[in-house]
């Protein structure tokens, strides 16, 4: 009897290790601002090295929340990419445009893709500056 509940606690404590989850748009609202999560190509996804899942309406956001708390430690950052909407992606490997022309929901202006070659793509129609994750998380104003 003592195996059994020592392998039921042992099972809902692995089982509750949350990983990305996706984000249910027009239900889930964004840790930073409130707004309700509603663009298939501007939502994000950070996930704390505790497993707490914290959603953001745009990548704006997100990088607001870092930079606030600078202290939080997180496993994963992931966010919706314009040329695959509803898809989440790691942030290091997509490229961020910021244009006027691609209006964001917080106003920033910053839209995801999930390669160089899409943002080049995009830029060319549009014009903007293309950013990596890092180069976003430098600047000390979105």
């Amino acid at each position: 009897m003592k195996l059994i509940v020592i392998l039921f606690v042992a099972a809902s404590f692995f089982g509750c290790n949350a990983g990305i989850k996706p984000i249910e748009y027009g239900h889930d609202e964004c840790y930073y601002c409130t707004m309700s999560i509603v663009e298939q190509q501007y939502g994000t996804e950070l996930i704390t090295d505790k497993g707490k899942i914290r959603k953001f309406d745009a990548v704006e956001c997100m990088v607001n929340f870092i930079h606030k708390n600078p202290e939080l430690k997180y496993d994963h950052l992931v966010v919706n990419v314009f040329d695959k909407p509803g898809e989440l992606l790691d942030v290091h490997s997509c490229v961020f445009l910021q244009s006027e022309s691609m209006p964001s929901p917080m106003g920033a202006n910053l839209t995801a893709f999930s390669t160089k070659e899409k943002a080049l793509e995009m830029k060319q129609k549009v014009a903007g500056e293309l950013y990596t994750w890092q180069e976003l998380l430098d600047k000390e104003r979105l």
